[in-house]
């Protein structure tokens, strides 16, 4: 009953009836007939009620309705809907309700949508982020600086900065970035564990629409890579004036020699002519195998494929290198597999060869052994390249495929050597998308072995 009463319905028959007992009251006084006063009384009644009732159903219910839709809608449900089948004024009022919850509906999703984007491009991208409000504290990091400094969002998030960044550099970034209002760039090393990162932060302050400081955003870039190919670009030009000085400093010094005191004698003559030769001809091999590098280590560089016979192949190489075995009085053991075929590159695996070779003659003291295996592997070809010479220290070995890098640089120099050979060799392999391994002994020799693709789809051949 209490639900009845509550009814708007209700209320509306409550007064009809008072309309009516009012009405018929009066109508009393001035009609003696109580039969038809009677019927009057319930004709008006019934048809105040229905008229009533009509009201409500067609206008007051569908406003209760529309404004119950409008609440949810306000309340942030944009799928709410208010339905009336009219096209009276509260069915226009329900058209523009239902098209402005989709509308908000639309661009509810599509911020979504674009928060969830912006926060996909945050969380991956390569470049440390942390958001300081204008208190100094921390509102987020991403996954990248957290990566950077080992720890857990919650290590961060509501925390002052100055209380969970250990770093002074980041300290007087943020400090200055407030200060001044303006972009500031830092550089820092930060150590995880025992290895050495470099870092650069930009502190960019942010405003709000009246222009005040709201806060700053940190952003952090790892330029470790930047600054060892730097380190690698400034040794590349120190090892090659350093290697183009000497060789120049000798051709000079015995050209003015000959230019200022011409000598009778045909065999100093014929020496200091020889000596101008042979490092005019030093020169010359480390231009080459600088222009080779070059070559090998531009993105499009292309390989001239074929298929050939690993036999052959050394069977050609023999000839160029037979002297400097002779020379030194080592020997050579060769065991190449059977029919084993290749397709790569062939002068450039024959290259590979060589300068292993080499490199094993100019390392390997007199009557030495130097051994080549080539054998089949799988989808792969091994080129074993082993020797007895000097050996490498452990603490060397990530570094002898190194531009201009040599075990004994006295030694290297003294039988010729450019110190590119070896990064030659593992160029050539990463072309062919090989692997390139070492292993050494000091005083007891050194094992190099290339791996490279039977062919460039990976198929024996």
């Amino acid at each position: 009953m209490r639900f009845l009463f509550e009814k708007p319905i209700f209320g509306y028959t409550v007064g009809v009836f008072l309309v009516v007992l009012v009405t018929g009251i009066l109508l009393s006084v001035l009609i003696g007939d109580y039969l038809v006063l009677a019927a009057v009384l319930v004709i008006q009644f019934i048809v105040l009620l229905l008229f009533i009732i009509h009201l409500y159903e067609s206008v007051l219910k569908p406003i209760k309705k529309a404004t119950k839709t409008v609440d949810e809608i306000v309340k942030g449900n944009y799928r709410a809907r208010f339905h009336h089948p009219s096209t009276d004024s509260i069915g226009q009022l329900s058209t523009k309700i239902n098209a402005l919850a989709r509308n908000l509906n639309e661009l509810t999703i599509q911020e979504q949508m674009q928060a969830e984007q912006l926060s996909t491009i945050i969380e991956n991208t390569q470049s440390g982020l942390v958001l300081i409000d204008a208190k100094g504290y921390i509102h987020f990091v991403n996954r990248k600086f957290l990566v950077m400094f080992g720890q857990t969002t919650n290590d961060f998030q509501g925390h002052l900065y100055y209380d969970v960044l250990h770093n002074e550099v980041i300290h007087e970034t943020v400090q200055k970035t407030f200060l001044y209002e303006r972009n500031i760039k830092e550089e820092f090393t930060h150590y995880k564990g025992l290895d050495k990162y470099y870092i650069e932060i930009v502190g960019a302050p942010i405003f709000d629409e009246r222009n005040l400081l709201k806060g700053a955003v940190l952003v952090l870039y790892d330029i470790t890579e930047l600054k060892k190919l730097e380190l690698m670009r400034k040794d590349f030009v120190a090892n090659v004036s350093h290697e183009l000085k000497t060789p120049i400093t000798s051709i000079k010094g015995f050209a003015e020699t000959l230019l200022d005191n011409p000598m009778k004698d045909l065999e100093k003559n014929k020496e200091f002519l020889e000596i101008i030769y042979n490092e005019s001809h030093r020169i010359q091999l480390l231009i080459q195998d600088l222009l080779i590098l070059s070559r090998l280590e531009k993105e499009n560089h292309q390989l001239v494929l074929s298929t050939f016979s690993m036999r052959e192949l050394v069977d050609e190489v023999i000839p160029v290198i037979h002297q400097k075995f002779a020379d030194k009085g080592l020997t050579f053991d060769k065991s190449i597999q059977q029919s084993l075929q290749l397709t790569a590159d062939k002068e450039k695996v024959k290259q590979i060869i060589i300068n292993l070779i080499d490199n094993a003659i100019n390392y390997t003291p007199e009557h030495g052994h130097i051994y080549l295996r080539i054998m089949n592997q799988v989808s792969n070809a091994l080129i074993e390249v082993e020797d007895t010479g000097i050996g490498i220290e452990k603490e060397a070995l990530p570094r002898i495929f190194e531009r201009f890098y040599r075990v004994d640089k006295a030694r290297s120099r003294n039988t010729g050597g450019t110190g590119l050979g070896l990064a030659i060799v593992k160029h050539i392999v990463e072309v062919h998308d090989g692997t390139i391994d070492i292993e050494s002994e000091i005083n007891k020799g050194t094992k190099i072995v290339v791996s490279l693709p039977m062919n460039k789809d990976g198929k024996i051949q």
